[in-house]
């Protein structure tokens, strides 16, 4: 992975375009979103721009740049139709210590800038490197009709609501717990029900786990879809002999992993503090913990 994907907080980023024309308005329409403090630098400005001026978002100021104008950005992106210009700005604010983003140009580039979804709270990301941004922009309009408007709201109100959930459930796995049950019930919608939802989930939460089974040596292409929610909301992962590590992709990043069986009694303990455990395994120990634990579920190719 060359490009690792961050979010950067830009309430008090400084952020510096060199460029006015139509390439560097096309970007600037992106950067106007964010809450960074933005500086254009050009001798020429589009109309686009312009406006942008006129409306009191950006700062722009109608002359070449400087070497005191790049020391004073954090990000630096450069958008002239000067190829070795660019080039050449690129090497200047580098020394002083800025990040570039030559547009266009992603070999010439610290950081680029993906295809956004926003909703809000809500940013989807997509970027292909810069191999190839025209598929970049397909699998974001694809995303744009997948995701309705309405999680813009609905992002809202959970954050609204984070400190009302911490104060009434102590443990993070009932938090954790209360968002995926709410999330169940109330979907993608901002609707006149959502608080009422909300209010609901408070008197449904489960008090005990899960306990999930899985053979060591399944094909993870092979195992259902419906299987991924399941996994994405486990605890724990316990697990003995060689796991694939394209069946671990498929659990919850921040889950416990533990290298050695845990006793059945402290499986059952876990289970009724309500943690969600997931036990990977041969066939043959499946099959005693089956018999051991008729709540658990085998999630197996076809079926759970």
């Amino acid at each position: 992975m060359r490009y690792f994907p961050l979010f950067v907080d830009t309430s008090n980023l400084s952020v510096l375009l060199v460029g006015a024309g139509e390439v560097a308005s096309r970007k600037l329409d992106l950067l106007a979103r964010s809450e960074a403090d933005i500086q254009v630098i050009a001798p020429n400005v589009c109309h686009d721009v312009a406006k942008y001026a006129e409306s009191g978002r950006i700062t722009l100021s109608c002359r070449t740049v400087t070497t005191a104008d790049l020391q004073q950005a954090d990000l630096v992106y450069i958008a002239t139709a000067d190829r070795l210009l660019n080039q050449q700005l690129a090497e200047l604010a580098r020394a002083e210590g800025a990040m570039v983003n030559v547009v266009d140009d992603p070999d010439n580039c610290d950081f680029i800038t993906p295809s956004l979804v926003d909703r809000g709270r809500l940013i989807v990301a997509v970027s292909t490197s810069g191999a190839a941004p025209v598929f970049a922009k397909d699998i974001r309009g694809k995303l744009e009709a997948l995701l309705p408007p309405s999680l813009a709201p609905l992002m809202d109100f959970i954050a609204d609501k984070r400190a009302d959930v911490q104060q009434q459930l102590p443990t993070p796995q009932q938090r954790r717990r209360f968002w995926e049950r709410f999330l169940q019930i109330n979907g993608e919608r901002f609707d006149g029900l959502t608080r009422t939802r909300y209010q609901q989930c408070f008197t449904e939460i489960d008090s005990h786990g899960e306990l999930l089974l899985l053979q060591h040596n399944v094909d993870s292409q092979l195992l259902p879809i419906a299987v991924i929610p399941w996994l994405q909301r486990v605890d724990l992962v316990t697990m003995d002999g060689v796991v694939a590590p394209e069946l671990l992709e498929l659990v919850r990043r921040d889950a416990s992993r533990v290298y050695t069986p845990l006793a059945d009694s402290d499986l059952l303990t876990n289970w009724e503090l309500g943690q969600w455990l997931l036990r990977i395994t041969d066939a043959a120990e499946i099959q005693r913990l089956k018999a051991a634990f008729p709540f658990a579920k085998h999630l197996q190719p076809g079926a759970i």
